[in-house]
């Protein structure tokens, strides 16, 4: 009796587990994250990169995700998502009419100034917005035309394609008309060549700033969080990230957390202005 007590036991047991992984086969197409893919593709952007990886280390100790993140600045992010070759572009600066039309989804993370910066021993503190166009123009070459020493003026810029460059001309509305002595590929280059030129000047995100460069009043503001967020520097852009429509639910879940009050400590934490 006991033998045929305990065999019953065990067919009980296995069916119960038989059953367990026909309803999990049916609840697939749910909204199950055991069911989700757990690693995230990241790309583009240069100055949303130590943004992406912040989120990459906070998001996967909260849930066990893989993100990886990769940079080749905010056209190739664009492009990589528009491919389907990555989940989620980082672009730094709005999206271009084209862009738009491609019907990609679009969240803001996080708005950045642009701080401009010139070589340490730069004597000239403060720019006004048309002198600091006339400057990336051409129209005026030498630190004496802004109150500084006889020095010509080197300037520095980004790579056709980096969202920083795009959002520094269209804001300053000169786009396509800058003269630049060197294009860069990296927030880090041009922050080294300015540091290590006489008479360079160049633009860089606002949280890459130290004491290596220096950061140029602009119209009399300071280029700080506090003066971006209020509006008395205006130099500032939005960082986006954008995902297909179709984007899987592990990358909607994500960008859900990127928006939340716990994604937004990340933004702060880095000294990024935060959407709230």
């Amino acid at each position: 009796m006991k033998k045929i007590i305990a065999l019953l036991a065990v067919a009980a047991i296995a069916l119960t587990a038989f059953a367990g992984c026909g309803s999990d086969a049916g609840d697939q197409g749910g909204s199950s994250a055991d069911s989700t893919p757990k690693t995230i593709k990241m790309s583009g952007s240069t100055s949303m990169e130590e943004l992406a990886k912040g989120f990459s280390e906070a998001y996967g100790e909260k849930t066990g995700a893989t993100i990886t993140v990769e940079v080749g600045g905010s056209s190739v992010g664009f492009k990589n998502v528009a491919e389907g070759v990555s989940d989620i572009g980082n672009v730094s600066r709005d999206l271009k009419d084209d862009e738009k039309a491609k019907g990609l989804t679009e969240t803001v993370v996080a708005i950045d100034g642009i701080a401009v910066i010139a070589n340490a021993q730069n004597k000239v503190e403060n720019l006004s917005a048309d002198q600091l166009k006339k400057i990336f123009t051409g129209e005026i070459t030498n630190w004496k035309e802004v109150g500084g020493e006889d020095a010509a003026i080197v300037v520095m810029g980004r790579e056709a394609g980096s969202g920083t460059r795009g959002a520094f001309e269209e804001l300053l509305g000169i786009e396509d008309a800058c003269k630049y002595a060197e294009e860069l590929n990296e927030t880090g280059a041009v922050k080294t060549k300015v540091s290590s030129t006489a008479g360079a000047i160049g633009y860089v995100s606002m949280s890459a700033l130290d004491n290596t460069v220096k950061g140029l009043k602009i119209d009399g503001a300071e280029p700080t969080e506090e003066n971006a967020k209020s509006g008395s520097y205006s130099l500032k852009r939005p960082f986006v990230m954008v995902s297909s429509p179709n984007a899987s639910q592990a990358t909607k879940d994500f960008l859900a957390w990127a928006v939340s009050d716990e994604g937004q400590e990340v933004v702060t934490h880095l000294k990024l202005i935060s959407i709230k």
